[in-house]
């Protein structure tokens, strides 16, 4: 049993469900969207907006933590609540899919990887245990253990080489876990993460042995790395039926309205993704109606709000005219204002997807949701 979920409502014509993660920087409700602050920070966000829209934890990445600015010095600071000045909760993801998508510059060994730095080029080796130590540093509120992610249409004996090196990892991460909260009094949980790609054996071995982990809660991994849609709501399906209960459920890398909603009726409790923010630097808004891209010519001498319905900071405040200008002319105050929308309409979206679960409802909002998303219409 999980020591840091609290199941609340289960949806009774799909797997979505509610609960809270009792964690050591307070409560996180669930289902929850995490926003992505790679570097210890939500690009173009202060930690005062992500505040006042509500989040109640987000994410930051080892991998590029370790390079810089240091693990030690994150340390020295007070971890990454102390450096940032965050005091909610951090989930920090072990590295591994950084270092996949540098495949041309890394060495994955049964030790661990091997790989030249983005940065400077110099040479580095990353490992269960010394994750595990980089994270405990930090002071993350939830860690993952280091995987080793593969892409679709791996073949499959691949794909069981490296599910065998990421359940070696996982014993090995538990155990050094372990040994920081005897040496350290590390309060952070770890979440082992279940692989297999898109074999449903090796899915179904990897869930067995991840469940018997024992861990706090559960990460899946390897979706989302190129596959059709229809592959992904398959194979997570399958997997998210495997698991467990009673511990939270964690979906990586995923953050468009049709993912979030297909990954919650497969009773997922949390995810994250870069693209609302990332969206947002491309002058690309979130709105009930579907993507709005302020950058097109009609927008010109349009003085409504991107979205009518929204009652975010940026709808009540800016045209999208101005936002047009803004973004046109590369100011810095366009990221902010898109990031700061696309943020406050899924961490909306989640309030009213948690409060549809609770009224058994869920199936119906997510219908009417999507058709209308993906409606393109007034837009």
């Amino acid at each position: 049993m999980s020591q840091i979920f609290t199941l609340l409502h289960s949806d009774s014509k799909t797997s979505a469900r509610t609960g809270i993660m009792h964690l050591p920087h307070g409560d996180v409700h669930t289902p929850v969207f995490m926003p992505v602050g790679t570097n210890a920070t939500v690009k173009a966000m202060t930690k005062d907006w992500l505040e006042e829209i509500g989040f109640e934890i987000i994410l930051a990445n080892t991998y590029h933590l370790y390079l810089r600015p240091g693990a030690d010095l994150l340390e020295e600071a007070g971890g990454l609540h102390g450096f940032s000045g965050w005091k909610r909760n951090f989930l920090t993801d072990s590295g591994g899919f950084q270092v996949f998508s540098l495949a041309t510059f890394r060495k994955i060994t049964e030790e661990g990887v091997r790989f030249q730095s983005h940065i400077d080029g110099s040479r580095h080796l990353l490992t269960p245990e010394n994750v595990v130590k980089f994270q405990t540093q930090f002071n993350s509120d939830i860690q993952m253990q280091l995987d080793v992610c593969t892409g679709f249409d791996t073949p499959k004996d691949k794909a069981k080489e490296a599910l065998k090196i990421t359940s070696d990892w996982a014993l090995r991460a538990k155990a050094e876990w372990l040994k920081m909260q005897d040496e350290k009094q590390y309060k952070g949980s770890l979440f082992p993460i279940v692989q297999g790609n898109f074999y449903k054996d090796l899915r179904e071995q990897s869930a067995d042995f991840v469940t018997k982990l024992d861990s706090d809660g559960i990460a899946i991994g390897g979706l989302s790395v190129g596959e059709p849609y229809d592959v992904y709501a398959e194979m997570l399906n399958f997997t998210a039926n495997l698991l467990p209960k009673d511990k939270p459920r964690y979906v990586m890398g995923i953050g468009t309205p049709d993912y979030i909603l297909e990954a919650v009726a497969n009773g997922i409790d949390m995810f994250d993704c870069v693209l609302p923010t990332r969206n947002a630097r491309n002058g690309s808004y979130f709105t009930r109606n579907g993507n709005l891209s302020i950058k097109k010519e009609r927008f010109i001498h349009d003085y409504l709000p991107v979205d009518p319905e929204c009652n975010c900071r940026v709808c009540r405040e800016y045209s999208r005219a101005y936002l047009r200008h803004l973004f046109k002319e590369n100011e810095i105050l366009s990221a902010m204002l898109a990031s700061y929308h696309n943020l406050y309409f899924l961490h909306s979206m989640m309030n009213e997807v948690r409060n549809a679960i609770a009224n058994n409802s869920f199936d119906e909002y997510r219908t009417n949701f999507l058709n209308r998303y993906n409606s393109k219409e007034g837009l």
